[in-house]
């Protein structure tokens, strides 16, 4: 009996064995492909140390992009919104302009964002509960309709007072949409009660991106829309890195450790916000079939405000061909002359970016990067560590923003007349798997008004330096250089 069952094990041996070869080999051809060497090497290491479960893993989320027929139809609005949107840039004193500032514009325009538009007005709010006051006073203002579309959007005891001017405007007749992410928001505590509002208040509501495999309904799990964005009116604009949600994310962690998010919205007027309205109305149309119509665009026609700001609403995501937000970012870093200062919450940079930002070092030009002392993943925020000593040694200043706060805000500022805001943090995840949307302004006074940002940031900060961090203990550093490999897999 025991001999007879030999051969089997032999041939079953023989089999494993070929598929696990199989497995490597065509890995080799496939994982590479299109793809940025050092996520197709740590997908490769995956695979060959672990080859079932890197196989299944590889499937799961190993395609960075969003299905074809999504793809299309991004195409679709993106061909739409530029032939709508030819000929309408209008700037406040293009005379005034950095002498690559008009470079910057073209590389955005022809990657697909909306055209650079002057006479806007802007207003930086940094406290959590200042910026949700500032966005429930707009919607009780409104006439016509209220979008708005967020990464989190929860129902609890901070945020019903945005709900309620939510309903309050369905009963004066306003038209409310509203679009949130699924996962993000499923996750959130409370995610049945906020969708329950939403039905009682006669919302018109969508989820972005579902992954409700049931209704057809699918892709790469972890691809999100990571967008912040509200529009009253078409008068009103606000994005930043805030969602609605307290500002404990109401995570029995975070309430243990006693975290707090440190956000950073801008409050805009003037015609640039129809671009954040082209973007909503973009998302609406990808998750809907509605489609996009020249009104609701027409508003870049409109006279705007005075406070001399040139604008261009810039979306990014694995629904464009192209890494828009990291190619903006790129070459605002080889723009700059003087200074460059970074705020990011999940600073995990890839080759190009960490080139780009010790190039400008050696070129004499001042850099800050603010980040936050402690972190609320693990994974991101020792990968982030792992670029510490490299960005210490190139003469980077690094700021870390003091415990219990979690410095959630995304900008930075290049010399003294641009700024860059937005939803988008400086990382893989936000390069190639979320959908988001960033801000260009060119204009002194709304850098100036960053630079009280940065002070204040400053104040509450202490600065890392190379010879504390040389001292990290052992097991850190381990940790640290484990997370940057997988945070490659992308």
């Amino acid at each position: 009996m025991g001999d007879s069952g030999a051969p089997w094990g032999l041939i079953l041996a023989a089999a494993l064995l070929l598929i696990d070869l199989a497995i490597r080999i065509v890995a080799i051809i496939v994982v590479p492909r299109n793809r940025r060497p050092t996520a197709a090497m740590a997908w490769l290491l995956a695979i060959f140390f672990i080859p079932f479960v890197g196989v299944l893993f590889y499937l799961l989320i190993g395609n960075p992009k969003l299905p074809k027929r999504r793809r299309e139809k991004q195409a679709e609005v993106d061909r739409f919104i530029r032939e709508s949107t030819h000929g309408t840039e209008r700037v406040s004193d293009s005379a005034a302009w950095p002498s690559w500032f008009e470079g910057i514009v073209r590389l955005n325009r022809n990657l697909g964002a909306m055209p650079l538009i002057g006479s806007n007005s802007a207003r930086l709010i940094g406290s959590y509960q200042g910026s949700l006051d500032a966005m429930t006073a707009a919607i009780r203002s409104a006439e016509r309709y209220v979008h708005v579309e967020f990464y989190i959007l929860a129902l609890d005891r901070t945020t019903e007072p945005f709900f309620d001017a939510l309903g309050d405007a369905v009963t004066r007749g306003v038209e409310v949409r509203v679009l949130l992410d699924h996962v993000a928001s499923v996750r959130a505590k409370g995610y049945r009660r906020t969708i329950r509002r939403l039905k009682a208040m006669g919302v018109d509501w969508q989820l972005m991106l579902p992954v409700q495999p049931w209704k057809g309904r699918y892709q790469r799990p972890d691809l999100r829309n990571h967008r912040k964005i509200l529009v009253v009116d078409g008068a009103v604009g606000f994005l930043g890195s805030q969602n609605i949600i307290d500002r404990s994310y109401n995570k029995r962690s975070n309430l243990r450790r006693g975290l707090m998010w440190k956000e950073l919205v801008a409050r805009l007027e003037g015609p640039i916000v129809t671009g954040l309205d082209a973007i909503f109305a973009t998302d609406w149309y990808l998750e809907t079939g509605d489609a996009l119509t020249r009104d609701e665009i027409v508003g870049f026609d409109q006279p705007g405000e005075a406070q001399n700001l040139d604008c261009q609403v810039v979306p990014s995501g694995p629904g464009f061909t192209n890494e828009n937000n990291l190619k903006l970012f790129l070459a605002l870093l080889y723009a700059a002359k003087e200074r460059i200062i970074i705020t990011s919450p999940y600073f995990v940079p890839d080759e190009a970016m960490l080139r780009a930002i010790s190039g400008a070092t050696q070129r004499g030009i001042h850099v800050e990067l603010f980040v936050s002392e402690i972190g609320d993943q693990a994974l991101v925020y020792h990968a982030q560590r792992s670029y510490y000593e490299a960005l210490l040694r190139a003469g980077v200043r690094i700021f870390m923003y003091q415990a219990p706060y979690i410095l959630h805000a995304k900008h930075f500022t290049i010399d003294d007349d641009v700024a860059v805001i937005g939803s988008s943090n400086m990382d893989i995840r936000s390069f190639e798997l979320n959908m988001e949307v960033s801000l260009l302004v060119r204009g002194a006074s709304f850098v100036r008004e960053m630079r009280e940002v940065e002070a204040e940031y400053r104040r509450d900060s202490r600065e890392l330096v190379l010879h504390e961090w040389m001292n990290q203990p052992l097991r850190s550093t381990v940790l640290d250089n484990l997370a940057r490999l997988t945070s490659a897999l992308q």
